[in-house]
Parts: C-alpha cells; sequence; structure tokens
C-alpha cells in the first residue's frame, strides 16, 4: 500500500506543471481567462496557435513518461512484478494533478495530454499505434477534439483488459490480482475524463460541439462561426 501512495504522490508532483498556464503568463495571460478558461492543450491551440498548444501537448504529455519512470527507477527492484501497477498509479497521479492543481484552486486541465503519456508510458506499440489511429481518424474526420480523447479511454480500456485477459506483454507476469486493480484504475481515469468532458457530451449529443483546427486562421473562422450558431440557437 505504502508504494502505492508514493507512485500516487510522485505523479501528482509531476502533475503540478501546468504547462499551459506557465506559457500563457510568459504571454501575459491567465488562459484560464481566455476561451475555454481550460489550461490544457486544445484551448492552447486555439487561443495561442499551433506552436503553444504543441508545447502544451508535449510538455504535458512527457511529465507522465518522467513520473512513470522515476517510479520504475524507485521500485522496479524491489516489486518486479508489480511495478507495471506502480507505474500506473504513477500516471493517475499525474492526471489528478493536472485536473486538480492545489496552487491553482483546483483549476487545470482535463488531463488527457497526461493521458498520452501514459500511452506513451505502457511501452506498447500495439496499443500507442491503435490510440494515434483512434485519435487522429476522429479528429482529422470531424474535428471535435473531445470525441477523440473520450474513445481513446474507452478504446485503452478494453485493450487493457483484452491483453491481461491474453496475458500478452507486461500482464503476463503481473499477478491476476494485480490485472483487476489496473483495470479498475484505468476504468476511474476513464470516468473522470467523461466527467470532465461532461459539458462536451452534452454539446456534442445536441450538436453544438466547437471544433477544432491545427491553423490558427481556422480556429478563428471556426470561432466565429460557433459564436453565430449560439447567438442563434
Amino acid at each position: 500500500m505504502l508504494a502505492r501512495i508514493i507512485s500516487l504522490v510522485i505523479g501528482y508532483c509531476f502533475g503540478l506543471i501546468q504547462t499551459g498556464y506557465l506559457y500563457g503568463k510568459i504571454k501575459g495571460i491567465d488562459i484560464r481567462s481566455v476561451g475555454s478558461g481550460n489550461a490544457g492543450t486544445t484551448n492552447m491551440l486555439r487561443t495561442l496557435g499551433p506552436k503553444a498548444g504543441l508545447i502544451t501537448l508535449l510538455c504535458d504529455a512527457f511529465k507522465t513518461v518522467f513520473a512513470i519512470l522515476v517510479t520504475w527507477i524507485i521500485f522496479h527492484g524491489r516489486y518486479p512484478e508489480y511495478v507495471s501497477l506502480l507505474e500506473l498509479y504513477a500516471a493517475a497521479g499525474v492526471i489528478l494533478g493536472h485536473d486538480f492543481p492545489f496552487y491553482m484552486n483546483f483549476k487545470g486541465g482535463k488531463g488527457i495530454a497526461a493521458t498520452a503519456g501514459l500511452i506513451i508510458g505502457l511501452h506498447d506499440p500495439i496499443i500507442l499505434l491503435s490510440e494515434l489511429v483512434i485519435f487522429f481518424g476522429i479528429f482529422f474526420t470531424t474535428h471535435y477534439v473531445s470525441l477523440g480523447s473520450l474513445a481513446i479511454y474507452l478504446g485503452l480500456v478494453v485493450e487493457s483488459v483484452i491483453m491481461g485477459m491474453i496475458g500478452y506483454g507486461k500482464f503476463a507476469v503481473m499477478p491476476a490480482n494485480c490485472k483487476i486493480e489496473f483495470y479498475v484504475i484505468l476504468l476511474l481515469l476513464m470516468i473522470l475524463a467523461y466527467w470532465q468532458h461532461r459539458s462536451n457530451i452534452v454539446r456534442l449529443l445536441s450538436g453544438k460541439e466547437r471544433r477544432t483546427f491545427i491553423s490558427k486562421e481556422k480556429n478563428a473562422a471556426e470561432a466565429e462561426r460557433y459564436k453565430k450558431m449560439m447567438e442563434n440557437s
């Protein structure tokens, strides 16, 4: 139990590194006061452009990777059969720290970029490739970041359960009780992500979700279109 708590705390500390908020401050704005008010990648992309969005995405993803690495260094020699579970606890801590940073009144991002770091940190090419296909397939088809984000979580849970059942990869050495715990944590993270995106889900169902583009000009045009749509609704 202590190892789990330590891993969670390690992750939470890394999660407190709020890239979007810090980058915005460098540019002289509080990202939480513009756009959607979210401190994550999508709002950075829409508000400050592709460069800001990419920097936020990479930094928020790799803080999860680094938290997983630190956890592995500390525990892989002592608990080799449990280390993958402890890495997941560290990733969960990052997502919690990213979503609920105490020094920002617990108002951070929605944890998707940090989850991308979890997917990278799993060190499984099948999961990584499939999640990339799921997200970018949905994004470039619909331009709904929220829909792609929700889909990758569902895919991650389903893929992990299937791999655990067949004993693939890291699940081959993981005890049965740890597999169940692994699934439960992933499921809880998925529920958290869906809760964080609850307003997006409502807008998706009503056809009022705002689209996101790589181009700053297209995002500006979409913002104007979205504004007119909301005024006429």
